[in-house]
């Protein structure tokens, strides 16, 4: 069997260090941040050259946090409930042959560092915190976007948010920005879609914060959200 060599050229830093709690796409949570930071050989400001003319990117990534050894050719999706098989090329699930992700986001500003080079912020990411990025290309809507396209089963899913209520104690002692985007991030419903146990606790890291809820019919009530880190 062919191999090929890919090189990664960058790591992306968001607000999640773990796979919980992610949105399930790109651009589901609009207001999620993330900051691109080549790796030393591409410090290069000519390589994002003119960049800064398009509003949105695609990133191609790795699933460094779902790598396996095999594969298989039918996997369960989440968002059929874990009990019905399909075909992997059906799905976008990180355990394929190639464990190569792709989001369309989008680009806010690109800085100057000067021991980082160019530094790349954009929102709409459903990425780890550290994820290798392997290439990133501008998004051309007369060639990238299909507004009639067919989706299959995952069409269902994204009108089907939980209420989110996160009182006003807590609502209070965030930034305006971050409860925001939590309540973005929760509305999506972070659980395992086989998960409907209304006495569990879940729990995640966003940012410097734990994040403490649990969903009664589906309604999803935040009980904490401490600070753990400093930036």
């Amino acid at each position: 069997m062919e191999k090929i060599e890919i090189t990664v050229i960058a790591k992306i830093y968001t607000d999640f260090p773990e796979k919980f709690g992610l949105p399930r796409q790109s651009g589901i949570v609009k207001g999620l941040r993330g900051r691109i930071i080549f790796e030393p050989p591409y410090r290069d400001f000519s390589a994002v050259r003119e960049l800064n003319e398009y509003s949105h990117l695609w990133l191609l990534w790795l699933f460094s946090k779902s790598e396996k050894t095999d594969w298989s050719a039918t996997v369960r999706p989440p968002r059929l409930g874990g009990n019905k098989r399909v075909g992997v090329f059906a799905t976008r699930s990180p355990y394929r042959p190639n464990s190569i992700g792709m989001s369309a986001v989008k680009l806010e500003k690109i800085t100057v560092d000067k021991e980082l080079g160019p530094v790349i912020e954009v929102s709409g990411i459903d990425m780890v915190s550290g994820t290798p990025i392997i290439d990133i290309k501008p998004y051309l809507s007369f060639a990238d976007s299909y507004p009639d396209a067919v989706c299959g089963f995952a069409d269902k899913l994204y009108s089907d948010e939980l209420e989110v209520i996160i009182p006003d104690n807590i609502k209070n002692s965030l930034p305006k920005e971050t409860a925001e985007q939590l309540k973005g991030v929760l509305s999506g419903d972070p659980r395992p879609r086989y998960h409907d146990d209304p006495s569990r606790v879940y729990g995640f890291d966003f940012g410097e914060y734990e994040v403490k809820f649990q969903v009664k019919k589906r309604v999803l009530t935040v009980i904490s959200v401490l600070k753990t880190k400093i930036k």
